[in-house]
């Protein structure tokens, strides 16, 4: 899938995201975490390579320290359309029709009248 562009062996540390910079040397920068003040991190020129970029295809370094190259999936895949116009269309069936069920609607709930105090003055 990938190939080695460059053999540069370099030891990945912890926190750190390697790259390939516009230059094509391998750079690093700190990945950020909780705490970490807001901004762009500070970029460190790992190994200097010097790798031209074809385009269409994803520069990274892999596990081994090395750099590799993988092409990128751009669109669909040339199967595909073959696939979707062998298969078979399914004639379509009606509904049948269902006879409309009214709802009975909900009557309000009767409020208890509310009672005139008739206490009397007293003096």
């Amino acid at each position: 899938m990938a190939t080695v562009v460059a053999k540069t062996g370099i030891k990945k540390v912890k926190g750190y995201l390697y790259f390939l910079d516009k230059n094509g040397n391998v750079s690093r920068a700190a990945m950020s975490r909780a705490g970490r003040s807001k901004g762009k991190a500070k970029k460190e020129v790992v190994a200097k390579v010097g790798v031209k970029k074809e385009h269409g295809y994803l520069y990274f370094v892999d596990k081994n320290g090395n750099v590799a190259r993988a092409s990128m999936a751009r669109g669909r895949k040339a199967g595909s359309k073959k696939k979707k116009a062998t298969k078979k269309k399914s004639a379509k069936r009606k509904a049948p029709k269902r006879k409309a069920v009214r709802k009975s609607a909900k009557k309000p709930a009767k409020r208890k009248a509310a009672k005139k105090s008739s206490k009397k003055k007293r003096r």
